[in-house]
């Protein structure tokens, strides 16, 4: 039998050998007296659950809600659904995958033991029998460090479908352990909450965690997401995968940033999307370059011969940061699920048709912020969704950022957004 003994020997609902998924022993749950215990209520589409003293934000269920509609879709195409939510706090997202996406199985598991009763509670609350033969469980709640969980499971070959990690900072340690521990076409939804290593003012940081020397570039929450998807790509090409980003997420509060990626054995299938990025602060342009390009980076305005005003960063991913069928298969099911439309979940509808649109693939990387072509045309802001409609007029891609609420995705110049500008403001 498997040997994973817990971090204390206090009673647990349920000790869990991950392999088999046969309980080794249970015990009933006994009254809590915790003075300081939180007991209010939380309701998330429509699950009520407790989050006592865990880590928890209202703010992240927008996160939830892509990992479920994502969650459910997998399900409808395999038929078969198991989780691992492998830092879970509270187990709201555990709850939901259980309830929502329907899983078959869903492994809870938060490294601290302290939150075992609110996780079991919470769960209890889905009305879905835990059960207790290989075929009749449903979930189960463990307190073990993820890395060594899911090891464990890759060693027993024990796999997912889709595991999450809703990791802090911009630990990637991760990475690694969780590729192993999921099934092929599985999908992994990883986390980074580091803006400050995004901004690029930490480049030594970034390039340890996810080997891209990052600087700073006023897209950096941009930065961040494909930082993210590059330290994944490098670490599944070292075990014989491929990964490709299926959306890209990014919210302010935190900040966190949130993939969604599906895995695959064998090469990246396109390596010109795992390269780097510049961006000129003489012209305001950016571009990117593959690796047969280093050594010949530079920016057109300064005929071609290297500047102090261009700032490159990577390796990072480069390519979609969405797919765009995908997408739109999650804006249907959530229209099927009342979650938009009718005036319900305006932000969720919002979003996924964002993420559409940025899946245009004449927009490159990168955002221009209305505040930036102002201060380079010398102007006041201009307005952004004429702004829009005049570069679609004169034949350009754009589109909004859902990264950034007062800027423009687009293929179109900055000398020409700034023409653009000046005739709107003369106009």
């Amino acid at each position: 039998m498997l040997n994973l003994t817990p971090k204390t020997l206090s009673p647990s609902p349920f000790l869990f050998n991950p392999i088999s998924q046969n309980p080794i022993f249970t015990v009933q749950f006994k009254p809590t007296t915790n003075a300081n215990c939180k007991s209010d209520y939380h309701t998330e589409r429509g699950l009520e659950f407790q989050a006592g003293e865990t880590f928890f934000r209202h703010e992240s269920a927008t996160g939830r809600d892509l990992g479920v509609l994502a969650a459910y879709l997998h399900k409808k195409s395999k038929s078969k659904l198991r989780v691992l939510d492998a830092l879970c706090g509270c187990g709201i997202r555990s709850l939901r995958y259980l309830v929502e996406a329907e899983a078959d199985f869903v492994l809870a598991n938060d490294g601290n033991d302290e939150y075992r009763r609110i996780i079991s509670e919470n769960l209890c609350r889905s009305r879905v029998p835990r059960g207790f033969g290989d075929d009749e469980r449903r979930w189960a709640v463990t307190h073990f460090d993820a890395n060594r969980l899911m090891t464990e499971c890759y060693l027993q070959r024990d796999l997912f479908d889709l595991i999450d990690v809703d990791s802090f900072g911009s630990d990637s340690s991760f990475l690694r352990s969780a590729m192993n521990a999921l099934k092929l076409d599985g999908l992994l939804y990883i986390t980074s909450t580091d803006g400050y290593t995004s901004g690029g003012h930490r480049p030594s940081h970034s390039l340890a965690a996810y080997g891209a020397y990052v600087r700073p570039m006023p897209y950096s929450n941009e930065v961040g997401l494909r930082m993210l998807i590059g330290g994944a790509v490098k670490e599944a090409s070292v075990l014989g995968y491929s990964v490709t980003p299926l959306f890209s997420y990014y919210s302010y509060h935190g900040p966190v940033f949130r993939v969604m990626l599906r895995l695959n054995r064998g090469k990246l299938v396109d390596d010109r999307y795992y390269g780097f990025i510049s961006y000129c602060h003489q012209c305001g342009n950016s571009h990117s370059f593959s690796w047969d390009q280093l050594g010949q980076i530079s920016c057109p305005c300064s005929d071609s011969k290297v500047s102090s005003s261009l700032v490159v960063s990577g390796p990072l991913w480069t390519g979609p940061l969405h797919d765009a069928a995908y997408v739109t298969e999650m804006l249907n099911l959530a229209e099927q699920r009342g979650w938009v439309g009718s005036g319900k979940g305006t932000h969720l509808e919002k979003l996924l048709k964002q993420m559409v649109d940025e899946s245009d693939p004449n927009l490159p990387i990168g955002y221009i912020k209305m505040d930036e072509v102002a201060s380079r045309a010398k102007i006041n802001s201009p307005p952004l969704m004429t702004m829009m409609s005049t570069m679609h007029k004169e034949g350009y891609a754009a589109s909004r950022s859902h990264i950034a609420s007062n800027a423009i995705k687009t293929n179109c110049p900055m000398t020409v957004c700034i023409r653009i500008a000046k005739n709107l403001q003369q106009s």
